[in-house]
């Protein structure tokens, strides 16, 4: 591990090099600015990293209050089986949406069905070219005439 650390220091002190000799011909502010990020940098690199965590309860224990951070997170059995709750909502709503769809195209068949077996004319007079421009056509559809 020493070894790697090493090519890394090693690596990073080429980098720094490299940008030291290319900011010498940048202007004035811009160093000065480039110097004031680094030095932000090294300060918050520097900075503990402080973490909050909050209680979730007042303990009572021998006379003195202390404080519950539970590990938990207060997910029980039952908080995770609700959690799955939505997922199992929207499989059922997708279902019934299938199921409605289904009911309703075979409805449109079923009428389209009865038509045919109902009309005046043979089945086989749909599936002529002719009368399909004949359907189309609005002068023989209007029943004024």
């Amino acid at each position: 591990m020493t070894h790697t650390a090493n090519t890394h220091d090693q690596f990073g002190l080429r980098i720094a090099a490299q940008l030291n000799s290319a900011s010498l011909a940048l202007p004035h502010d811009i160093t000065e600015r480039l110097r004031a990020a680094r030095t932000r940098a090294v300060a918050a690199r520097l900075k503990p990293q402080t973490r909050l965590q909050t209680s979730t309860a007042v303990v009572h224990q021998n006379g003195a209050a202390l404080l519950n951070f539970g590990g938990d997170e207060g997910l029980n059995l039952w908080s995770r089986l609700a959690s799955f709750l939505p997922l199992i909502a929207l499989v059922a709503g997708l279902a019934l949406i299938q199921n409605i769809m289904d009911d309703d195209r075979a409805n449109e068949l079923a009428e389209v069905d009865s038509a045919l077996l109902v009309d005046d004319l043979p089945p086989a007079a749909y599936a002529d070219p002719g009368f399909l421009q004949f359907l189309k056509n609005p002068i023989a559809l209007d029943p004024q005439e």
